[in-house]
C-alpha cells in the first residue's frame, strides 16, 4: 500500500520544494502533491474536491504561520468537511508550544507535529505509523 496523495500547506517556498524532494525519494509515497501557500486556498481547493466526488488527500503536512487564513483556521474548517475518512495532519512549522500541540490534538485529526525542516527519517516514522494504523504494516 502506497500513500497516494500528500498536501503541503506551507507558505515558504524552501520548505515546500524540500518537502516535495523527500516525498518524491520516498517508496511509501504514490503520485500526486497538492500544494496550497495558506489555508484558505487550501479549503477552497480541497473543498471543490468534494464536489467533483474525488477524495481528500491522505496526509496533510501544515504550517501553522501563513498568510490570509493560518493553521488553526484551516483545521477549523477541515473538520466541518462532510467526508467519512479525514485526512492524516502533520502539523510541520518553525515553531509550536505545548499548549499547540495540546490545542491540535483536540481536533482529533492531527496526528503529530514536527519541526521545521521535515527530514527523511521523519517523514518515514510518519507514514510507518499512518499506514500501521491504518491497517497496512509496513515491511
Amino acid at each position: 500500500m502506497k500513500i497516494n496523495t500528500v498536501c503541503i500547506i506551507d507558505d515558504d517556498p524552501i520548505c515546500v520544494y524540500g518537502t516535495k524532494v523527500l516525498l518524491n525519494r520516498n517508496s511509501f509515497f504514490g503520485a500526486d502533491i497538492l500544494v496550497y501557500e495558506d489555508g484558505y486556498e487550501a479549503i477552497v481547493n480541497l473543498t471543490s474536491l468534494l464536489k467533483t466526488e474525488k477524495k481528500l488527500p491522505d496526509v496533510i503536512f501544515l504550517d501553522l504561520n501563513m498568510p490570509v487564513m493560518d493553521g488553526w483556521g484551516f483545521l477549523d474548517e477541515l473538520v466541518k468537511l462532510p467526508v467519512k475518512k479525514k485526512p492524516h495532519v502533520v502539523v510541520v512549522s518553525s515553531y509550536f508550544s505545548g499548549k499547540d500541540v495540546k490545542k491540535g490534538k483536540s481536533y482529533g485529526i492531527v496526528d503529530d507535529f514536527i519541526s521545521k525542516p521535515l527530514v527523511e527519517e521523519k517523514l518515514m516514522n510518519i507514514f510507518e505509523t499512518i499506514m500501521t494504523n491504518s491497517g497496512n504494516v509496513v515491511g
